[in-house]
């Protein structure tokens, strides 16, 4: 029975990676369409339609496949050892794989909103909110393999610490951005 949770994590390590790849490079995408908005309007219609697609094809051929394996041999290994539901750290990485469900969900809303020319969240928001999938994977990583090795409130403090850098670090790029025009 082991050797078989050793390949479903296996799988499901995999399938995080594809998962994440997706998300972060969607909301990426989403900066860009967003951006478009000020080229003139040849250049926007047709950066627009070319991203609605890109976001489409990526949306639907890895990020969301990869999000349901993810989900799916997650609950493998739970059903092979199901002692894992009693853990303390593994009920606070489920907590952070829920959020990063509802992450993903919300990211699918924000395409469908781009589709239609109805999001008004600023790319510089976009950038703030692509941040969130890179705090909600530190978390769920430091979770799994540090387990309860630490303390959860220098856990908690930790992630503070670098929510707070990662967003500095895009408030610093975005007066980058401005004066050098980039």
């Amino acid at each position: 029975m082991e050797k078989y949770y050793l390949y479903i994590l296996s799988v499901h390590i995999i399938f995080v990676v594809s998962w994440m790849a997706g998300l972060f490079y969607s909301v990426r995408l989403f900066i860009y369409h967003t951006e478009a908005e000020d080229k003139p309007e040849i250049e926007r219609n047709i950066l627009q339609k070319e991203y609605e697609r890109i976001e489409a094809k990526l949306w639907n051929i890895i990020t969301t496949p990869a999000m349901v394996l993810t989900v799916l041999a997650g609950v493998g290994m739970v059903c092979i050892h199901p002692f894992l539901l009693q853990m303390p750290w593994f009920q606070v990485k489920l907590g952070f794989v829920a959020a990063l469900l509802i992450y993903h969900f919300i990211c699918q809303n924000i395409m469908k909103q781009l589709k239609h020319g109805k999001c008004k969240i600023s790319s510089f928001n976009l950038r703030l909110w692509n941040e969130v999938a890179t705090i909600l994977l530190v978390a769920i990583v430091f979770t799994v393999v540090l387990k309860s090795a630490v303390n959860w409130i220098y856990g908690l403090v930790g992630l503070i610490i670098f929510s707070v850098v990662i967003m500095l670090g895009v408030k610093w790029y975005k007066h980058y951005r401005k004066k050098h025009n980039c």
